[in-house]
């Protein structure tokens, strides 16, 4: 095995886009087909990676990351390595990633105008995030969370819809905004957590052994906040949030996939990969007020669905309530609990990537997203109506598929940690999570509103009836990411498995830290 093989995640990419440069851009056909086999090979290079960890594992393997590989890129002033490995919990983001890219690229297929372009700037943000999730060096991870950043801007602005210039810079602005807290929290980490008479490093792994034995705990604290709030941004933290349902709503349908899917998990994986798992004593000490914004962002971003009209709209305000719970289960520091985030996470990642996808193909019909302007569709489209309710079921948590696995993770762990601190005195945590867990119940209500408004009842516009269902394209990235769905759902001890192969080192970290509230 190749020792730089998690580079290729990154390599693959960079192939194809040499590959579609090269592609006449009246060739739609071979721009396409180059796409669907470039991220057909991520998926078998995400299984393969799977396979292999979970048999280094069993044959004994204990480092913190496998696969790992390390060459220098900078060795002056900032002491810069090209450092890769993945854990349990990375490895269940590349495969994420992978199906996410490879249903995109099929949900592309109807683009027309510059499709050469717009699947080179697709590539480029593939690449930031699968750079993202392989790296342990701390300034790499941060330059490949920069490079997923950067073609947002013209993927909407160029490729979306609405008032897409305005969103796009909206986007931009916020998300570069989040970085730049991010990039003065890593320099102080780097910086303020030298040995003595040691040299500076970027590494995650010693990192988390620096910075809790020689950073003074009230820079911790600094770092801490500088880093949540970075992260949380493009989590869609509140008040942080309201580039997301703007910037889902103009985007181009892949790219809210992406977007939606995997570019804002780079947030909930980033506060814990960094801000907690970096500095666990400021995460017990300052956690609760970050534990009030996510709390406030999950029954917020609940509340604010049950009163949109645009399908987009919708979906972009629940992805604010399904992200808030990955980050307020962070928040708890319990195995239970960070199990149910990294399972939100997948499962958000591929149900939006699946509702994202249905309402473009929908919109690409009826040129409309108002579900007021539409009705008795599920007559009309029995297919694409029929995934848009499996997508809304896994949404509200039904058994069976990947949202009811997270939901009880995240619940069951938060009323641990409540019920632990509220024996302490502090009742906060036992407050929002009975708030937190109310987002079920109107989670269930905006769906099931969208449903019968939109798929049931009279045909509100008699052109509507003239309307064709899915054609193989689509159905090719529909019933992918159902299926999917279905497999965490139904057998979500490979997840859990998977995920806990690293997770109880990680909550170690935690385990004597007596995690504060005010009241």
């Amino acid at each position: 095995m190749s020792e730089f093989i998690l580079l290729y995640f990154v390599i693959i990419p960079l192939v194809m886009m040499g590959v579609l440069y090269l592609i006449p851009g009246e060739k739609k056909n071979a721009i396409r087909y180059t796409m669907a086999g470039g991220s057909a090979l991520l998926v078998a290079l995400a299984a393969y990676i799977t396979i292999g960890f979970f048999e280094q594992r069993a044959a004994g393997m204990t480092q913190p990351y496998l696969f790992t590989a390390s060459k220098v890129w900078y060795e002056g002033f900032l002491n810069i390595h090209l450092s890769l490995g993945v854990d349990g919990i990375s490895v269940a983001m590349l495969v994420l990633s992978s199906v996410i890219t490879f249903t995109g690229s099929f949900a592309s297929f109807a683009i027309e105008d510059k499709a050469k372009e717009y699947f080179l700037w697709f590539l480029m943000l593939s690449i930031g995030v699968f750079g993202f999730f392989i790296s342990i060096d701390l300034f790499t991870m941060f330059l490949f969370y920069e490079v997923a950043l950067i073609p947002m801007y013209l993927l909407i602005g160029l490729w979306g819809s609405g008032p897409k210039e305005y969103a796009a810079m909206k986007l931009t602005l916020m998300l570069m905004g989040g970085s730049a807290f991010l990039m003065v929290g890593i320099f102080g980490i780097y910086f303020m957590s030298v040995p003595e008479g040691g040299v500076p490093t970027f590494e995650m792994v010693e990192l988390m052994k620096n910075v809790s034995t020689y950073m003074p705990i009230e820079w911790q604290h600094v770092f801490f906040c500088l880093t949540f709030v970075g992260f949380g941004v493009l989590g869609a933290m509140f008040p942080f949030h309201t580039w997301s349902p703007d910037g889902h709503a103009s985007a181009p349908t892949a790219v809210s996939m992406l977007h939606a899917g995997v570019l804002m998990k780079l947030g909930g994986y980033g506060c814990f990969r960094v801000a907690m798992c970096l500095m666990p004593q400021a995460s017990a000490d300052l956690g609760w007020i970050f534990l009030i914004l996510t709390g406030t962002s999950v029954f917020y971003g609940a509340y604010s669905a049950c009163v949109q009209n645009d399908l987009k709209y919708i979906n972009a305000y629940s992805s604010v309530s399904h992200c808030g719970m990955v980050l307020f289960a962070l928040l708890m520091m319990n195995n239970t609990a960070f199990t149910g985030a990294f399972l939100q996470m997948l499962s958000h990642g591929l149900m939006t990537a699946l509702f994202f996808s249905l309402i473009g193909s929908i919109y690409g019909r009826t040129h409309t997203r108002d579900i007021r302007l539409m009705g008795g569709m599920m007559n009309i489209m029995p297919v694409l109506c029929v995934c848009y309710v499996i997508a809304g079921m896994a949404s509200l948590g039904l058994p069976g598929l990947s949202g009811f696995v997270a939901e009880m993770n995240i619940f069951v762990g938060s009323f641990q940690r409540s019920v632990l601190a509220f024996e302490e005195g502090n009742w906060m945590f036992l407050i929002f999570t009975i708030l937190a867990c109310t987002s079920i119940v109107i989670t269930a209500v905006y769906i099931l509103r969208v449903v019968g408004k939109m798929l049931f009842g009279p045909i509100q516009d008699q052109h509507h009836a003239t309307l064709t269902d899915a054609n193989y394209y689509e159905k090719v990235a529909a019933f992918g990411l159902i299926i999917c769905v279905a497999a965490i759902g139904m057998f979500p001890s490979v997840w859990t498995d998977l995920l806990n192969i690293s997770l109880p080192n990680l909550v170690s970290l935690f385990a004597d830290k007596t995690i504060v509230a005010p009241f």
